[in-house]
């Protein structure tokens, strides 16, 4: 492409096939590229291979530069990625939070403290392999704005992971296979024999690996055995929170009767059609709800089970034991190694036998240090239909298109990485900005981010 090779490109190359093929693509269009490898991780014992994954990885990088033909260079971040990304993951996991490290990542490592040294380097732009792309426009009142789009393979759109990135991030950003499906990225590595075609995927914690994360985390969070309760459906009957959330959402249908509370199901790897009804909510209804119904709309139900001990004699010498009397709302069925461990969804690692559907954690209690659990995907607490983006955690990648207070819009939303995006209504209210979906979703998690889509744009996103 001409003039290109006046522009000077830093590929952010870690050794797998997707940055290695972005790097050929940019050196076949005439860019001036090269290649900066960055290690993040220095302490192999915490990963699940238990060796030096990224001496491996700058082996092939470095191969895969040479085979390319462009400069090679090295630049150690650990430092900055300890501080900025796994301090912070341990301080959320502390408070009973779940962080996603893959998005801190790149907002303050590769497209922050990377794109710093490549820039020292004379690079113009920073390009990654991420499955997304960017398009630049002109706005009516004459300024450049960049949007994220999402990448053109379903399978593989890596959009999400990019929610925090701002405007001036973008302006550098370059992602060179985001309109490539993954086996066409395969195809073209093959083609030009790079050393990394056929590398699997990287998994676990990005730049760490593949870790286990209870004993990750245990480098700073200590063990504390707890209780594991499980929750029965008579806890919801008269449960104040449960009936305010029923009684409020069935207040908002457009047409008379009750309101769904719990997600349909298929498989792990499907997700239920979305119905051709559209919105189940009068928007009208829901332009009515005060700041101060949002806000407890949005809370999930807390769980406060006692239970009573009584005494019995056992056996034929009668020898006097102690045991829980039965109890309507729940029942102790395990122990734990810190509530901090577990997240809300997980079902995982409980080690709860006896019971004939799967068991999902439904609440992490951490001043209490108690797990609460629910049988089978249709539990009760697994599924909620509101969640909130506190004000200072509400992140606009568009500032153009930022809410108003009192302002309602209809987006697509996904509250995890490869969840199918979700019909949404977006609240923006004085106290934060709400998100009510049209059907509930399973397992809402504090700590992870939501991000909204207007078609194939992502506009937005926040911490739930």
């Amino acid at each position: 492409m001409a003039g290109n090779q006046n522009i000077k490109v830093c590929i952010g190359l870690s050794g797998g096939v997707d940055s290695s093929v972005a790097a050929l693509l940019l050196k076949q269009q005439g860019y001036d590229v090269f290649a900066l490898f960055m290690q993040n991780w220095h302490d192999a014992s915490t990963t699940l291979h238990g060796d030096c994954e990224w001496e491996e990885d700058r082996f092939v990088a470095e191969m895969v530069a040479r085979k390319i033909g462009i400069p090679f260079y090295f630049v150690d971040l650990s430092k900055e990625y300890r501080q900025r990304v796994v301090d912070y993951m341990f301080d959320e996991y502390e408070k009973g939070r779940t962080p996603n490290p893959d998005v801190l990542c790149n907002r303050e490592i590769k497209f922050d403290a990377f794109l710093k040294c490549a820039e020292k380097l004379g690079a113009d732009y920073v390009a990654t392999g991420h499955y997304c792309r960017k398009e630049t426009i002109v706005t009516e009142d004459g300024k450049t704005v960049h949007r994220i789009l999402a990448g053109t393979d379903p399978n593989k759109d890596q959009s999400y992971f990019l929610c925090q990135l701002s405007q001036e991030q973008l302006a550098k950003a370059m992602f060179p296979i985001g309109d490539i499906i993954k086996p066409e990225v395969r195809r073209l590595a093959h083609e030009a024999d790079l050393p990394s075609a056929d590398k699997k995927d990287s998994q676990g914690i990005c730049f760490v690996g593949k870790v286990d994360l209870p004993t990750f985390l245990q480098q700073k969070l200590k063990p504390c055995e707890g209780d594991i309760v499980e929750v029965y459906d008579p806890y919801y009957t008269d449960n104040e929170q449960y009936t305010f959330i029923r009684r409020t959402l069935s207040s908002l249908m457009s047409e008379a009767g009750e309101a769904k509370m719990i997600t349909d199901y298929v498989s792990e790897d499907k997700v239920t059609p979305v119905s051709a009804a559209g919105c189940p909510f009068s928007m009208d209804a829901v332009a009515g709800l005060s700041d101060e119904d949002f806000l407890r709309l949005s809370e999930p139900v807390r769980y406060d089970i006692r239970f009573e001990t009584e005494t019995y004699r056992s056996g034929r010498k009668h020898i006097k034991k102690t045991r829980y009397k039965e109890n309507p709302f729940g029942k102790i069925v395990g122990k734990h190694d810190g509530a901090q461990f577990y997240t809300i969804g997980q079902r995982k690692g409980l080690n709860v036998g006896g019971h004939k559907d799967s068991i999902f954690v439904i609440e992490t209690d951490i001043p209490n240090n108690i797990i609460y659990v629910g049988e089978g995907h249709t539990h009760k607490g697994l599924s909620r239909s509101c969640l909130r983006v506190a004000p200072d955690e509400i992140h606009w990648i568009r500032q153009d298109l930022a809410m108003t207070p009192g302002e309602m819009r209809r987006y697509r939303v996904r509250i995890r990485y490869r969840q199918p995006l979700q019909d949404a209504t977006v609240i923006m209210r004085e106290n934060g900005l709400y998100i009510l979906f049209d059907t509930p979703q399973r397992g809402i998690t504090p700590g992870q981010f939501a991000v909204w889509y207007d078609g194939d744009e992502m506009v937005g996103s926040g911490v739930i």
